[in-house]
């Protein structure tokens, strides 16, 4: 397996609508191109402790995306995501109820921003081996599996602020941001 090289900010890929993937060279046996780069779609999710990659960020213009959450110290208030990969997925449903989330991103790297998202959704999607699953989401996960897809859709989370008064560097985050929330009778949760 190999880490691939983040898709940055500014580079096109990031702005382009993903290319779906042909189910049938996903499944295909033997030697599949497309297989190892999903392994290594996970490695460098794990290389770069995030939580959810897409395909475009690291530079393949493919509707993938992975995910996976275990006390990853980036995301302290998340909740347990069991490692997953999402072929051609698609939002269905969002909740009109929104809420409010932290988001970092490993194409935007050390800023984070708060993003109002729906808190529940319904994604429908294939996994690696072209089997058809319908998600049902709610919180953490569903705010991470709308910010994979909106990569998916030429979008990153910047584009989905109200005020980017509320945008921060990391450092600055911690400082500022999770200290006091810490504190406040309200946490503020993160992604």
């Amino acid at each position: 397996m190999a880490v691939l090289p983040i898709a940055y900010l500014g580079h096109p890929v990031l702005r382009r609508v993903a290319e779906p993937v042909d189910l049938n060279v996903l499944t295909a046996p033997g030697d599949n191109e497309l297989q190892t780069f999903i392994d290594d779609m996970i490695d460098t999710m794990h290389d770069e402790g995030g939580v959810g990659i897409a395909a475009p960020q690291v530079q393949r213009s493919l509707r993938i995306i992975v995910v996976e959450y275990h006390g990853n110290e980036r995301y302290p208030e998340g909740s347990e995501i069991p490692l997953e990969v999402y072929v051609n997925p698609i939002i269905t449903w969002t909740s009109e109820e929104t809420k409010e989330f932290w988001e970092g991103c490993l194409s935007v790297k050390d800023l984070r921003g708060l993003v109002r998202r729906p808190s529940a959704c319904t994604m429908e999607a294939y996994t690696r081996q072209g089997e058809k699953v319908v998600v049902n989401a709610e919180g953490f996960l569903a705010v991470v599996l709308q910010h994979e897809i909106d990569h998916l859709n030429g979008k990153v989370f910047l584009d989905r602020m109200d005020d980017l008064t509320q945008l921060s560097y990391e450092k600055e985050f911690m400082t500022y941001w999770v200290k006091p929330a810490e504190e406040a009778v309200e946490p503020q949760e993160t992604i």
